[in-house]
């Protein structure tokens, strides 16, 4: 998947807030900062839009960083299903890891800024690629009136059937890239624990090995 440059990336994660009603059991899970009740859906694309994982089971409320913590994906990095050198790339909400590369914060000019304007490249397949899935099926961004066990199921269906179109060249009913999806859960965090400085450090070895 080199977009831009950057090596090793074999897929770019974000999560998006897929709307449902206000469940009857534990519905202050499901608000969201927007103040709207969704599921947090994890989602992983490829450079050709092919969806390589999909987690759409957490209520609204959950970040994007706990959700990724707890997936099987992961797993995959941290027991080495994965080839060495093989990296996500995700935004600044997500923890620092070494498979994980997130953007610097305030970089400074040289590696650090020429790495930045790689990412923003490399990480705009899944923003473009959640429009597309949106745009594909307009249950995805308008409110689904099903529990959310069955909103979950929903989800992960279109994400199949996106594929499935994919594969098909089967064309999307509107044109263009583009979608506003304003339910966006880029955090900032401040805080860094002792394990996550070693996703930092291996960040700025990566940043200045190949950005220089």
């Amino acid at each position: 998947m080199d977009i831009a440059g950057v090596p090793g990336v074999v897929g770019a994660i974000d999560g998006t807030h897929i709307k449902l009603i206000a469940p009857r059991q534990d519905e202050d899970m499901f608000v969201n900062r927007k103040k709207t009740h969704s599921i947090n859906t994890q989602i992983v694309f490829d450079a050709n839009f092919t969806i390589l994982d999909v987690v759409a089971k957490w209520p609204g409320s959950t970040h994007d960083s706990r959700i990724l913590m707890e997936s099987g994906l992961r797993q995959l990095f941290e027991r080495h299903h994965v080839p060495a050198g093989c990296h996500l790339v995700g935004d600044s909400g997500y923890p620092y890891k070494s498979w994980l590369l997130t953007p610097y914060l305030r970089p400074q000019v040289g590696p650090q800024l020429n790495y930045n304007r790689a990412h923003k490249k490399t990480r705009s397949v899944v923003e473009s690629g959640i429009g597309q899935l949106k745009r594909r099926f307009h249950v995805l961004h308008s409110e689904i009136r099903l529990s959310p066990e069955k909103t979950s199921k929903v989800i992960t269906v279109c994400a199949l059937l996106h594929n499935l179109c994919r594969q098909r060249n089967i064309p999307q009913t509107e044109d263009g890239d583009e979608f506003d999806d304003d339910d966006d859960d880029d955090e900032h965090r401040e805080f860094v624990d002792e394990v996550e400085q070693c996703g930092l450090a291996f960040r700025d070895h990566f940043v200045y090995t190949h950005f220089r």
